[in-house]
């Protein structure tokens, strides 16, 4: 799994100067700041790891969003911090150099900084996590210096927070310049080294990303942002239900329908496996 047969140029990690350091850093993603806009993809296992990784895509989220691909809720709430471990566990021995920035889902760190810190740490050290990710703006900033207090590098994550959606408009695009401003300042001071604008009016991100020191990560926030982030099973059209900002650059779950639907029949019409008189008789001849 560790064997990646790309080219050197779908690899565009940074060098460090330290070459004990195997995985890109949070340090040197912010550092990106104001350069090249930067790709970020999820994943959610080993193979699809080593795929993104391949691919050239040297930022990975470990997103709840497993919760609606890939386990089959309709909401992210019920994903749990084991999970979420698993998950980040999976990916990080699929890849080798990705920087694996995860989710930190609904319930693991609410209710107060310890929970939180407690949290972050098993994602660091259970999960193989470079850094976390929570939702929240301003009433979160607490808990992000808590976490990025005691060293574990903190994503910020603003606009739609599908874990708390259904408590305001839902995925309406967000559009209240001076509460997401105040939100995005609040993360930033907090300690976070990015943040996440979900489904931000794209005005505002273009405000709020020329306004942080710290690179804003868009997802159905328009073209301003310092990076774009997508879920996995949109871009490569293994969702049904994909929204409308995402842009589907395969129909992955297409072609596996198809290709199963082969097998089957040719399972049923006795032409999988093929008959070989050559290979029944050498397997008779080692028979006792």
């Amino acid at each position: 799994m560790k064997s990646h047969q790309s080219g050197e140029n779908a690899r565009p990690y940074e060098p460090e100067k330290n070459p004990a350091i195997r995985r890109l850093t949070a340090g040197a993603i912010k550092r990106r700041k104001g350069k090249s806009i930067f790709p970020i993809a999820t994943a959610y296992d080993a193979p699809f790891g080593q795929f993104v990784e391949a691919a050239g895509i040297d930022v990975i989220l470990v997103g709840d969003s497993v919760g609606n691909v890939v386990l089959g809720f309709d909401e992210t709430t019920p994903v749990t911090l084991e999970s979420m471990i698993y998950h980040a566990r999976a990916v990080d021995r699929g890849t080798q150099r990705a920087h694996i920035m995860a989710d930190m889902p609904f319930g693991s760190y609410q209710v107060s900084n310890e929970d939180a810190l407690r949290s972050a740490i098993r994602l660091v050290k259970e999960g193989g996590a470079c850094s976390v990710k929570l939702e929240g703006g301003r009433d979160e900033a607490e808990r992000i210096r808590a976490i990025t207090g005691a060293g574990i590098p903190v994503v910020g994550h603003i606009g739609v927070t599908p874990q708390t959606a259904g408590l305001g408009p839902g995925f309406k695009m967000r559009t209240h310049r001076d509460r997401l401003i105040d939100d995005a300042r609040s993360v930033e001071a907090a300690g976070a080294y990015a943040i996440v604008l979900e489904v931000v009016d794209y005005e505002i991100s273009r405000e709020i990303s020329e306004m942080l020191s710290i690179p804003t990560i868009g997802i159905g926030s328009g073209p301003h942002c310092d990076a774009q982030v997508l879920v996995l099973h949109d871009i490569l059209g293994m969702y049904p239900h994909s929204p409308s900002f995402a842009k589907r650059y395969a129909e992955m779950g297409t072609l596996a329908t198809e290709a199963l639907k082969r097998y089957a029949q040719e399972v049923r019409d006795a032409v999988f496996p093929a008959r070989s008189t050559a290979l029944e008789a050498h397997l008779r001849e080692r028979m006792p």
